[in-house]
């Protein structure tokens, strides 16, 4: 393949894809957003405040200005969703047409203020059409090291989404093809908030029976505000539902889970933010899905617990007592 594209953030993920892509013989240009972090790179020929140790392949470049990361077809946002407005903002001021460029999201969430999904802020900032979401069930971790994995390419345009197909898959990273952007978008960014809930339960010092319950009660919801979205239902028991959602609530790398577990412990949300040098995408995604299930009057009590524990001061033992003794009901999957 004689693919180039440019990837516009470069965290874990990002520099994954950056790394896998290259090692595939595309020609791949990476940008962080951070001046200095570009120079690092770029010198170093490693990310070492993200991804220690992966030395970067030859065909790898480091592009320190946002204009040259548009030069490419294909570009992949990987930023975290609250500051990926403010970079298209930017993107917008360069002179570069973008009328034929094809924009992948790999970022996982909803924007807290304007409830707006990651190719919904594209769309609107750039308002262009070629638009597709990269998501999965993806410890960046293991996707470097050659684990199998599995992940979905969700494009409305079927030509645009084969040829993304193609261009992900290798040997070790198996891509399948969705048109439901909506649904794929949504299952990856609301499992993030049930993951909060099972790291809640890890540090509360449950066990799996507990963790099967929220993750399954949890996809009910999911599939609920999916469903009042606009997705296919069917979609949240694929790759990027279930599969997705799995992965990210058993984890032992699992950020949201890892946050969440440290709020079971005990400790503050603020805190705990601080010493982290990567972005849990749940922690503002709840934000969100808090006000669409009150917008939309869809009941999510796993996320109205999650919501309320992280922003209302909530005891985590009182959500769990709260969930709990609510009223029976028959169980309704979506």
């Amino acid at each position: 393949m004689k693919e180039s594209l440019s990837i516009i953030g470069a965290g874990n993920w990002g520099t994954t894809l950056a790394i896998t892509l290259s090692l595939k013989g595309l020609s791949v240009d990476l940008h962080s957003v951070f001046e200095e972090h570009n120079i690092q790179m770029q010198e170093e020929r490693v990310n070492n405040l993200f991804l220690k140790g992966k030395r970067f392949p030859p065909s790898l470049t480091i592009t320190k200005t946002l204009e040259d990361a548009l030069k490419n077809d294909i570009i992949i946002i990987a930023i975290p969703v609250k500051f990926i407005s403010s970079v298209l903002k930017k993107i917008k001021k360069h002179k570069v047409s973008l009328k034929n460029k094809i924009f992948v999201s790999v970022s996982k969430g909803i924007e807290s203020k304007s409830l707006r999904r990651v190719s919904q802020i594209i769309k609107d900032e750039l308002n262009i059409l070629n638009i597709a979401v990269l998501s999965g069930p993806n410890i960046a971790n293991e996707v470097i090291n050659n684990v199998p994995s599995a992940a979905i390419l969700a494009c409305k345009n079927k030509k645009i989404g084969h040829r993304l197909q193609i261009l992900f898959t290798n040997p070790t990273f198996r891509v399948y093809y969705h048109k439901d952007i909506i649904g794929v978008e949504l299952g990856g960014a609301l499992k993030n908030i049930i993951a909060l809930s099972c790291g809640i339960s890890d540090g509360l010092g449950f066990g799996i029976n507990t963790k099967a319950a929220l993750a399954t009660r949890g996809l009910a919801e999911i599939t609920r505000l999916g469903k009042a979205l606009g997705a296919n239902p069917i979609t949240f028991w694929g790759i990027s539902g279930l599969g997705d959602l799995a992965t990210t609530c058993f984890s032992a790398y699992s950020r949201n889970r890892i946050v969440g577990e440290q709020i079971g412990k005990g400790r503050k949300l603020d805190d705990i933010i601080k010493d982290m040098n990567m972005v849990a995408e749940g922690v503002e995604t709840v934000k969100a899905a808090f006000k669409l299930s009150r917008k939309l009057n869809i009941d999510m009590p796993i996320m109205k617990e999650v919501y309320s524990v992280l922003y209302k001061g909530k005891s985590p033992k009182k959500a769990v007592e709260d969930l709990m003794t609510r009223p029976l009901k028959t169980e309704k999957i979506g």
